[in-house]
């Protein structure tokens, strides 16, 4: 169904796994798609060229998220592509570590919190003036942030802000008319999650999922597109958990 036609949404980290997933199902319900990327710019083109030959509408736009003023430059060049407006921010782009509480460095757990914490907040800062009645935010946690799961405690950290960032941005921006939701995947192989991609990995999930398959990416995409739509027009600062039932 076309319920986005006409809107335009931003996914950062779109090249891959789930923003890719949601980029494409984001085009297919209509609306027109930035494709954030960092390095992948050949898996970034490949997500616009597949929307594209679709019949949707899509580019490409680059930008490193890990350095102080990545999210800066990222809206900027969104405001200078866009005719407007920005219907849609999907804050996707992440970064995973599984490492035990004593191997941690203070140079891996600020990576984590600027990609997976300082960038959705200054993304929506810098993004706010392009926004407005009607614009849906998507913020992306994850199971970590709920249950304690293996060596994920920095991980856990900056997805449990996230969350908690989720629920002020919504009570700030409902004045505006701007809903804020997050989705919390659970276990879901992509290249951020290798562990996944293992039998142990695959064993461990079904063990804690009441459904009894691994995700997949659109698994995750189709709640994305869901909470990014009119469909969901009353819903905002909830945490919807995309899980397959893990940790019933």
């Amino acid at each position: 169904m076309n319920i986005l036609t006409g809107k335009t949404a931003l996914v950062t980290g779109a090249s891959r796994g789930i923003g890719r997933a949601s980029a494409l199902a984001l085009a297919q319900a209509g609306a027109k798609v930035l494709v954030h990327y960092a390095s992948g710019a050949t898996h970034a083109q490949n997500v616009v060229d597949e929307i594209r030959q679709a019949g949707g509408q899509a580019e490409s736009i680059a930008a490193d998220l890990s350095t102080t003023d990545g999210a800066h430059a990222l809206a900027t060049k969104v405001r200078e592509r866009i005719v407007d407006r920005l219907d849609i921010l999907v804050a996707n782009a992440g970064s995973g570590l599984a490492k035990p509480l004593e191997d941690t460095t203070v140079e891996e757990f600020d990576r984590l919190f600027a990609i997976n914490v300082r960038t959705p907040f200054f993304l929506v800062q810098q993004l706010l003036p392009v926004m407005g009645e009607g614009s849906s935010i998507v913020l992306i946690s994850s199971l970590a942030a709920q249950a304690a799961v293996g060596t994920l405690i920095a991980y856990a950290a900056s997805k449990g802000a996230v969350e908690t960032m989720s629920l002020h941005l919504a009570a700030l921006l409902g004045e505006r008319g701007i809903r804020v939701n997050t989705v919390a995947p659970g276990i879901v192989p992509t290249d951020m999650s290798s562990f996944a991609k293992t039998q142990t990995g695959r064993n461990f999930a079904l063990d804690i999922q009441a459904l009894k398959r691994m995700a997949e990416p659109d698994d995750i995409a189709q709640a994305v597109a869901f909470l990014a739509s009119d469909q969901a027009r009353w819903i905002t600062g909830e945490v919807l958990h995309v899980d397959g039932g893990a940790k019933l």
